[in-house]
């Protein structure tokens, strides 16, 4: 089969042979459909293309929540990153999360030189996340450490009252991104809608 070189012969093969008007209309049905698809995924799981503040907390919380670990930032003495997997307690109301470390690690001096840290959480069925920027304080009550406790902990944590220090992250702004929650980053920026908290 030959196809029209130009558009007039296009338009000659497609109206004027009979033989060609019902596979012409089968096409552009399978066209539509197609064109039809993104749309329906990014409306499938109740995506709701909530971007305002409460909806935007609400899916970072779903992710937050569902995500076994997250990456706790911080920054060396010479201002490069250090990144390593945590396993975080969950967000309190406010978004401030809390960590149990070794206070002998090193995450802990680099913390008292620049408390300024990022929090990243991946969206564990899709390809979303939640990342927080916020400066972290090292707390060493000991009645904070008691509410703070995982039982499987005990392990890397012999002795509570030494070996167990606590990290507190209280966010200044967080993104989020959820194709679930249909909540995307801008089209041409990629920039990702931004909640922005009260500093204490």
């Amino acid at each position: 089969m030959t196809f029209p070189h130009n558009y007039t012969e296009l338009n000659k093969a497609s109206f004027n042979d009979s033989n060609m008007k019902f596979p012409s209309k089968i096409t552009c049905l399978i066209i539509l459909i197609l064109l039809s698809k993104p749309f329906k995924v990014a409306s499938q799981n109740g995506a709701s293309n909530d971007t305002s503040r409460i909806g935007l907390i609400r899916a970072a919380r779903e992710i937050m929540t569902k995500a076994v670990t997250c990456a706790l930032i911080t920054l060396d003495e010479k201002g490069r990153a250090r990144i390593r997997a945590m396993d975080p307690f969950l967000p309190e109301n406010d978004f401030t999360v809390w960590f149990g470390t070794n206070p002998k690690s090193r995450k802990v001096n680099q913390i008292k030189n620049d408390p300024r840290v990022t929090l990243y959480y991946l969206d564990s069925s899709e390809s979303g996340y939640v990342m927080i920027h916020g400066v972290a304080q090292l707390v060493d009550d000991p009645s904070e450490k008691k509410v703070r406790w995982k039982d499987e902990w005990t392990a890397f944590y012999p002795n509570k009252s030494e070996s167990y220090l606590l990290i507190k992250v209280s966010p200044n702004w967080m993104e989020v991104v959820s194709y679930s929650h249909g909540i995307l980053g801008d089209t041409i920026t990629w920039q990702p809608p931004t909640v922005l908290f009260d500093k204490k």
